[in-house]
């Protein structure tokens, strides 16, 4: 017999999709511990669960896989079979409407100006910033900047000029950080350059004192002198997406978070791997987060909310109180926000959906955040 530890480490599930399976009356245990209520699987349910893993990361729905594990060991093969090509032809007939949809978009895009191909590199800038000042934006954001080469345009920091106010930006689709400082010597109108993420962090080795920098594009060369050295570059020939849409977020529940005991309780906590579909992205650790009264944040295993499965406030009592929703984050994004955020205390928005993104902001500065993108939590 198997443990339900050892049953996902074994199939590739993850305890939290095995409790899943095991609730939806797919995939159960062959013992229940009346007393422990530990669940342990028999050696024959390992193919089972390697199967079930196998559907999943194919998108199969759960209806059909019920059917395919019911009929998978009997000598007649016609239900699983006639399921599986079903299945291959929905995904065949989406792959048709789906390259149908982009080539008409393609054209749309080959009808208008796009906004995401190279602009004129005309722009003049020079500005005077605070070393340390800067220092603390570029650290506030380099964690989210892009590593796709399809998606070069990513792959760097925004530097968005306005008025008095430089504000630097990353984001590669997954996260995306925004933070603020204040910028003297610019008097013209709204400019934005990409700086590619090799030339911020030769930028951001020379910010080590307390004088002011000074910051400058000409064309399409972007330089940073500090301390009398000096850091220059080619800015980046994309236009970067318009992220003031991306944090056009509605309001949620705000919660003020200790860090450190945050942090602990992510590292230390349950959590579920979730196979990623991406290609170059490898499986994730996801920590399921849920608040109390609006008051304190919680690290969640599986299981229902008055089951006692999450950590993050031993002093909560017996009862779940105010109990919010459940949302996936990817663990590593989060510990990674919360660094760049460089504070004991920050404040986390859940949206108003578990599908919302989830903020993490500084009390005392609503110009710097970061916005991380929630995790499916169907399994």
């Amino acid at each position: 017999m198997r443990s339900i530890g050892e049953m996902a480490r074994d199939s590739g599930l993850g305890v939290s999709a095995l409790r899943f399976y095991d609730r939806a009356g797919v995939l159960g245990p062959a013992w229940v511990d009346p007393t422990s209520g530990y669940r342990w699987y028999a050696p024959e349910q390992l193919d089972e669960a390697r199967l079930l893993a196998r559907l999943r990361r194919a998108g199969m729905p759960l209806a059909d896989i019920r059917l395919v594990l019911a009929g998978w060991s009997g000598e007649d093969t016609d239900l699983v079979r006639g399921l599986l090509q079903a299945h291959l032809r929905r995904l065949e007939q989406g792959l048709t409407e789906a390259r149908s949809e982009f080539s008409t978009i393609r054209e749309l895009l080959d009808h208008r100006e796009n906004p995401m191909t190279a602009s004129p590199l005309t722009g003049t800038v020079h500005l005077s910033l605070p070393a340390p000042a800067l220092a603390a934006a570029l650290d506030a954001v380099r964690f989210a900047a892009g590593r796709d080469p399809e998606l070069p345009m990513l792959g760097g920091v925004l530097f968005d000029i306005e008025g008095d106010a430089l504000r630097v930006v990353a984001t590669d689709r997954y996260r995306l950080a925004v933070a603020r400082t204040d910028a003297d010597g610019h008097g013209g109108s709204r400019e934005q350059v990409v700086v590619p993420t090799p030339l911020v962090d030769a930028m951001r080795a020379l910010l080590s004192g307390d004088e002011s920098a000074r910051f400058a594009v000409e064309g399409d060369r972007v330089t940073l002198e500090a301390d009398g050295r000096q850091a220059s570059g080619q800015r980046l020939v994309h236009d970067f997406p318009d992220y003031r849409r991306l944090v056009q977020l509605p309001p949620g529940r705000r919660v003020v978070v200790e860090v450190p005991a945050l942090r602990e309780a992510l590292e230390n906590g349950p959590v579920r791997v979730a196979e990623e579909r991406e290609p170059g992205r490898s499986a994730r650790d996801i920590s399921v987060l849920t608040t109390v009264d609006d008051k304190t944040v919680l690290v969640c295993g599986d299981g229902a909310p008055d089951e006692d499965t999450c950590t993050g406030n031993e002093d909560r009592g017996t009862g779940t109180g105010g109990l919010g929703y459940h949302v996936g984050v990817d663990r590593g994004f989060l510990l990674e926000a919360l660094a760049a955020g460089d504070r004991d205390r920050l404040v986390l928005e859940f949206g108003p959906a578990p599908t919302a993104p989830l903020a993490i902001r500084r009390a005392e500065d609503e110009g710097a955040f970061s916005l991380l993108m929630p995790v499916r939590l169907d399994d």
